[in-house]
């Protein structure tokens, strides 16, 4: 093979010429060549004839073939033989004995050609020499040193230099720069181990705007014994697949980055890293104002100005340029600019630099005019941000540290990074609204302020779930009752969004209701679950039509837990439905969690709720809290537990100092619920404040009772009410000697109210009713109804007790 060829294959077929004959005597030389044989394999008679066989030969002969002759049998087989050019025939070669007058055994051998390989004759041979030196891809051969022997045409022109320049040269030494060292050690690289090897490179050269790619095929040329005895090289100019590649790849980082959150600056700033990683020196995202706030986006007006806000922007730099507009900053697109254009077609637009609208908004600003001055930005490429038919913005792609000015590829390429783009702003747009809606909801649904209570100092905290999570259905209240007594509840609602607020919304005003009547806690978490089992079948799926099909599991379900303390015996009673156990630090720092029966979440109906009682020394901290404070996806709860004992553990101070230092110590990085805090210190009210008398069921205790609470409201410096203490004492006691049961207590209890009490061992709850005008009785509770602010009953575990409240005068 010469420099310039290699070995392509080929085929010859056809019939074999009837006198294509070779006679072999017995010692294996030729002695007769025929026309047929000087045909097929280029040799004149007087070149081979007296010459061994065995010299035509391209490989050994069959084992089989060997052993029949020496045998004396004919034999055939398909043999590789030699041909003048070089090059390999492959014939079926037919063997037969003959025998001479003197005994010996010459033979005759016949041919039909197979196929053959490599240049065949003169014409061949220049036809493949010229199709080497026209082959329109650039092709190089170099010997065993890496040295240049051979190069067609387009190879020269890519180099830039004659073959006789080049020749006997190394690639280092023909052009010592990147990348053709590289190439140079590749090239060594195949001739030490003799494997084919491709490569891709693409460089810039200097004065060039637009680099090129090029596909290098480095193969090595060995001989019929397997020795590499030199290389070619094939290149292939790759640069429109290149640049498609790199599209497709900035296409495909774009659907793996974009929209990975639910907020939109997070997707806005996405937006802009993945253009400028991928074909952009300098992005920013404006959006429409609305939008931004994460309201319906507005029409965008032709004929006035349009507020955007500056969401993001990302540069190739360390940091970005002195920015024309902060982060979060406003700016105006006055009417006729390029970008108010953008905005009013809804298509991509890459403005030349001598576009008056162009120069008239790039000098609409100092700060922007020095900077396109200062950095040279010489490319612009504008593209509003549309989804669903509708515009939320405007995305800037400017270059200057890249020559190549923005093409219509680039343009296309922007059009559809942003499209993409816009749906996740979008999205996250309407999650925002959505969120928005559901935590305005939810706040309106919880207490404003914690009450102003003798029993206890609350304080509490609510957090709704992060940025990249819904808001939940956490729930906590605070409710004065009768007695001084307050009740506690923290709740929350199984799922998310407006559906979880609402629905925590209908259970806080049903424990408002259900504590009003008095109930105890575990009888209140009965009538919940009873509500929430109603509300589950009404919210679910219609089951009229299925037959004897099972129901759907429940859909609404919430965890509680209920507390009452009452400030005169000290004594706490708690149950919880499903939810995390309260926590309780006595007045020396000890922490302790609260051993309650579990008792299942609300929603399950049938199962039973326990109560449990318990005696807080004054001064004590009660601490309840929902599941998203103590739980996270990357810890257990005993960890969240334990923070929690711990941040609680010796904390004397102000609740709103524990508030916080709970919150720093147990919160988790990233929460992905909603988190409610509730610290309760208890207080007592000492006999000084509250003042018991036991009566007979006697009409005569009625006058004892009225006159013994008339002293002790006037010894509080409560005079003023007086009277209407006596009154609805009166009233209250008569109605428990006539119609209840032993034992009879009277209690009066000075708080931010007089309360007046009294007990008696019948559960028959008393009715207000209007009397006729003959009617003798039937006007006390009326009576008590209008002299008092409140009044009411609730069941006890010996009876009743009847209630009323007074309004303390003014001091």
């Amino acid at each position: 093979m010469d420099s310039r060829g290699g070995t392509p294959g080929g085929t010859v077929e056809g019939r074999v010429p009837e006198d294509l004959a070779v006679v072999v005597d017995a010692g294996g030389t030729i002695t007769v060549w025929s026309t047929g044989a000087r045909q097929l394999l280029g040799y004149e008679a007087e070149e081979v004839v007296s010459r061994p066989a065995a010299a035509l030969l391209a490989a050994d002969l069959p084992e089989s073939a060997r052993r029949h002759m020496a045998e004396g049998r004919g034999w055939a087989a398909e043999i590789a033989l030699r041909h003048r050019s070089g090059g390999r025939v492959v014939v079926r070669l037919k063997a037969t004995p003959l025998t001479d007058g003197d005994g010996a055994r010459p033979w005759l051998m016949t041919a039909v050609p197979e196929h053959m390989a490599g240049p065949v004759g003169a014409d061949a041979q220049a036809l493949w020499d010229l199709t080497l030196a026209q082959l329109p891809v650039p092709v190089a051969v170099y010997d065993t040193e890496a040295r240049l022997v051979s190069a067609n045409e387009v190879m020269t022109q890519v180099m830039g230099r004659s073959v006789a320049e080049m020749r006997g040269l190394s690639l280092w030494e023909i052009e010592p720069t990147p990348p053709f060292d590289e190439y140079d050690r590749l090239q060594r690289q195949v001739l030490r181990t003799g494997e084919p090897l491709f490569h891709e490179n693409y460089g810039q050269a200097p004065g060039e705007v637009r680099g090129h790619a090029w596909s290098m095929f480095l193969s090595p040329l060995k001989d019929e014994s397997g020795a590499v005895r030199g290389l070619s090289a094939a290149v292939f100019d790759t640069t429109e697949q290149y640049w498609a590649r790199r599209r497709l790849a900035v296409l495909n980082d774009a659907s793996l980055r974009i929209g990975s959150t639910l907020d939109v600056s997070r997707t806005a700033e996405e937006l802009a890293e993945v253009a400028v990683s991928g074909f952009a020196d300098f992005v920013t995202v404006d959006l429409l104002e609305s939008v931004a706030l994460g309201e319906e986006p507005a029409p965008v007006p032709p004929d006035q100005p349009v507020t955007v806000r500056r969401t993001a922007q990302r540069s190739v730099l360390d940091g970005c340029p002195e920015a024309v507009i902060p982060t979060g900053g406003r700016t105006f697109y006055p009417v006729g600019t390029p970008p108010m254009r953008a905005l009013i077609a809804g298509r991509g637009t890459r403005p030349e630099s001598g576009d008056p609208g162009m120069r008239e908004w790039i000098h609409s600003s100092r700060a922007r005019a020095e900077t396109v001055a200062k950095y040279m930005i010489h490319s612009v490429m504008m593209v509003p941000l549309r989804a669903r038919g509708v515009t939320l913005g405007l995305v800037h792609f400017l270059r200057h540290r890249t020559a190549e000015p923005f093409s219509q590829d680039d343009q296309l390429l922007a059009e559809e990074i942003v499209a993409r783009a816009a749906v996740s702003v979008d999205n996250a747009r309407r999650y925002t609204h959505e969120r928005r809606t559901a935590l305005t909801l939810q706040r309106s649904l919880l207490p404003e302020r914690p009450p102003d209570l003798a029993a206890m100092e609350v304080a509490y905290r609510y957090l709704p779930a992060g940025s990249g999570a819904d808001v939940g259905g956490d729930w906590f209240d605070v409710i004065p009752l009768s007695g001084a007594r307050v009740a506690l509840v923290v709740g929350d609602v199984v799922g998310h969004g407006i559906h979880a607020s609402a629905t925590m919304g209908r259970l806080r005003t049903a424990v408002r209701t259900l504590a009003d009547v008095d109930l105890a806690p575990d009888e209140l978490l009965t009538q919940l679950d009873d509500l929430v089992v109603r509300l589950d079948r009404e919210e679910g799926p219609d089951t009229r039509d299925r037959g004897a099909e099972a129901p759907t599991p429940s859909e609404v379900g919430a965890t509680c837990v209920y507390a009452v303390y009452d400030p005169v015996s000290r004594r706490c009673t708690m149950a919880r439905a499903g939810h995390p156990p309260p926590a309780v630090v006595t007045p020396d720092g000890e922490v302790r969690f609260l051993k309650l029966p579990t008792g299942p979440p609300l929603g399950l109906g049938g199962l039973p709720f326990e109560s449990v009682e318990v005696e807080l020394e004054e001064g004590s901290l009660l601490a309840l809290y929902t599941d998203g404070l103590v739980e996270a996806a990357d810890r257990d709860i005993e960890v969240g537990l334990n923070l929690l004992r711990g941040a609680l553990a010796d904390k004397a101070g102000p609740l709103e100092e524990t508030c916080e230092e709970v919150l720093r110590t147990v919160l988790p990085a990233r929460p992905a619920d909603d988190i409610v805090l509730m610290l309760a210190r208890t207080s007592a009210l000492g006999a000084e404040r509250v003042r018991t008398w036991h009566l007979q069921r006697d009409p005569a205790a009625v006058a004892r009772a009225r006159k013994a609470a008339s002293e002790q409201v006037t010894s509080w410096g409560l005079g003023d009410a007086s009277f209407a203490t006596e009154l609805i004492v009166s009233e209250l006691v008569t109605n428990a000697v006539r119609y209840g049961d032993d034992p009879v207590v009277l209690r009066l209890i000075r708080d931010s109210t007089l309360i007046c009490e009294v007990s008696d061992g019948s559960s028959t709850a008393p009715h207000l009713r209007r009397a006729r005008v003959f009617d003798e009785g039937g006007r006390g509770l009326l009576l008590v109804a209008q002299m008092a602010e409140r009044w009411g009953s609730r069941q006890t575990a010996t009876g009743k007790t009847i209630w009323a409240e007074l309004g303390l005068p003014d001091e």
